[in-house]
């Protein structure tokens, strides 16, 4: 059995009125994470790990923001079309992980829920999915509350 890893990161501002997804899960928060589509920084870290591990490019290059049809899209469909990709190719997500930094909200209490959705899209038990939250002690744009960032690796598997 061939494996392969690949890497995502992903850092988006937060902005106001606009409504908080990470993970394929809507948190209730006084801003959102601003971007083309949801601005799911967690979900855009796994499809560039996902894409990575493949050797397929990244997120911009399947889904440009240059492209309206995009425009307030949800992540997972860019997820599930990173699952197609490996799976036309004869590979398969054996294991993601994937870190969210921000300082606010609490986010340990979504995890589970993140890890299910994100399971359910890719076709995956929860198991497979790991989904942890940290701050950055104050430093950094995450620490002055300005946005979020996600990184991710993720461990595909031929099919044969």
């Amino acid at each position: 059995m061939t494996v392969r890893t690949g890497i995502g990161y992903d850092a988006h501002r937060l902005e106001a009125g606009r409504p908080l997804w990470l993970g394929g899960v809507q948190i209730e928060f006084e801003a959102g994470l601003a971007g083309h589509s949801d601005g799911d920084v967690l979900v855009h870290a796994l499809v560039d790990a996902i894409l990575g591990a493949a050797g397929q490019g990244d997120i911009g290059t399947h889904f440009p923001s240059s492209d309206p049809s995009y425009r307030g899209a949800s992540s997972l469909r860019f997820l599930r079309h990173a699952a197609e990709l490996l799976e036309q190719q004869g590979w398969r997500v054996a294991n993601l992980d994937a870190t969210i930094v921000a300082e606010r909200p609490r986010l340990a209490p979504f995890s589970n829920h993140m890890r299910e959705v994100i399971a359910d899209s890719l076709d995956l038990t929860p198991a497979q999915v790991n989904i942890k939250s940290t701050t950055s002690d104050g430093m950094g744009f995450p620490g002055r509350g300005e946005g979020m960032a996600a990184l991710a690796i993720a461990t595909i598997e031929d099919n044969g």
